[in-house]
């Protein structure tokens, strides 16, 4: 026989034991007993159960994951379809365009939390630390949560130190930390409800607290929040729920900082609290504030946009004109060569995954060019892992970003970028 039991060991402990016997019989066939082995498998059958809840976790990850993109690209679609009527006045346009902002800033959203839960699971992100302000890394990180607060009507408190205090900290993920608790307490509360981000120093260490009103955490559930594709088991209900990464994102840089974080709740229904625990540093320098206007563009750049997806290009040139460049645009790698060899440019925005030639083999031959030395090249590229940027630079690349680019960010960059190749 074979059999697989649950067992109360000797110490009052459940255990599992995979029992194997055979019979003993005599020579005349009479029954004698059995003779066996009964192995402790209580680690195998935990393992097993582990997998299987991974697996089932990733299951419903997937089916999230194609959820959450449909539903940016269903407007998207619908815009595309009214940008083809006559009848679209100005202020219909001005909605139209607001709305493809918003459900890319969405979709990228959703794609840089996946990409930085992967570097920070194969200890590939790295923290750029700056001296900042408590005050002013709070107020960055609320104004990017508040569309979700104010969606759903919630009140806001924000309780600071009455004196300043200053942090060793990555300003982008120490604000990407903080609006992925409150907008995690916004899509957890009902509409209506209230949301309270405290911060106190003590001995330095800043201790900061997002507190809700929502739905809580049954003691089951505080075990496993902060693992990959954990939801609360009402999320699907709710049409912003997510992908199941947030917590486990903020875990991971709270821990590149230094620093501790735990949850807390009265139970269903009753709210929850998430506490984050951080080195502090109560004196310091100011920080440095750059006045926009150092970012002004260079005026008369010529521009090269190079990229296999026609459409891309199109749009990135007619964004480029109308901030006032002289653009043209390339769809292969040898049409960029032999574009840059007529036109010069100023810059270069190249998409590295071209077939043919990539991005890689035509930033080398550029810098191999005369006329390419002093050009500034810009990787624009779906591919942002370190090793990719790593080898952007090692092909001659001054920049790499990431697709989707803000506009914004990607002409403050052009314009630095010329700003510095004009004072050479």
């Amino acid at each position: 026989f074979h059999a697989r039991a649950r067992v109360r060991h000797v110490s009052g402990d459940w255990r599992w034991l995979d029992s194997t016997g055979v019979p003993r019989l005599t020579d005349g066939g009479e029954y004698l007993g059995h003779v066996g082995i009964s192995p402790d498998v209580t680690a195998l059958v935990s393992a097993e159960q582990a997998l299987k809840e991974a697996d089932r976790r990733k299951d419903v990850f997937l089916a999230t994951l194609a959820h959450e993109l449909r539903n940016p690209l269903a407007p998207v679609r619908n815009a595309a379809a009214l940008l083809r009527s006559p009848q679209l006045d100005a202020a219909r346009l001005q909605q139209v365009r607001q709305i493809v902002e918003r459900q890319v800033a969405h979709m990228s959203w959703l794609l840089d939390d996946l990409l930085d839960v992967a570097r920070i699971t194969q200890g590939k992100l790295v923290l750029k630390r700056e001296r900042g302000a408590l005050a002013a890394l709070v107020d960055a990180a609320v104004e990017a949560a508040r569309p979700a607060i104010e969606r759903k009507r919630h009140v806001l408190t924000v309780r600071l130190p009455d004196r300043e205090v200053w942090l060793d900290v990555d300003p982008v993920r120490f604000a990407q930390i903080v609006t992925n608790l409150l907008t995690n307490a916004a899509k957890y509360t009902d509409p209506g409800g209230r949301i309270v981000l405290s911060a106190e120093s003590r001995r330095g260490v800043l201790t900061l607290a997002v507190r809700d009103s929502g739905v809580g955490l049954a003691p089951e559930a505080l075990a496993r929040i902060f693992s990959m594709f954990s939801q609360v088991e009402d999320a699907v209900n709710r049409s912003e729920g997510g992908l199941g990464i947030g917590l486990a994102l903020v875990r991971g840089l709270v821990e590149l900082h230094g620093g501790r974080i735990h949850a807390r709740s009265d139970g269903p229904g009753r709210g929850s609290e998430f506490v984050v625990s951080l080195p502090a540093a109560l004196e310091g320098p100011a920080p440095t504030v750059r006045d926009p206007a150092e970012r002004a563009r260079a005026a008369g750049g010529r521009v090269l946009v190079v990229d296999d997806n026609q459409d891309a290009a199109a749009t990135l040139a007619l964004l480029l004109e109308l901030a006032g460049y002289d653009v043209r645009t390339a769809h292969s790698g040898r049409l960029a060569l032999a574009e840059g060899a007529a036109f010069r440019p100023d810059a270069i925005l190249l998409d590295i995954g071209m077939p043919g030639m990539n991005g890689y083999e035509v930033a080398a031959r550029v810098r191999d060019e005369p006329w390419g030395k002093a050009t500034a090249l810009v990787a624009l590229t779906g591919w942002g892992q370190a090793e990719d940027k790593q080898r952007a630079r090692a092909a001659g690349f001054d920049h790499h970003l990431t697709k989707p680019v803000d506009p914004d960010a990607l002409g403050a960059l052009l314009a630095g970028a010329l700003q510095a190749r004009a004072a050479r």
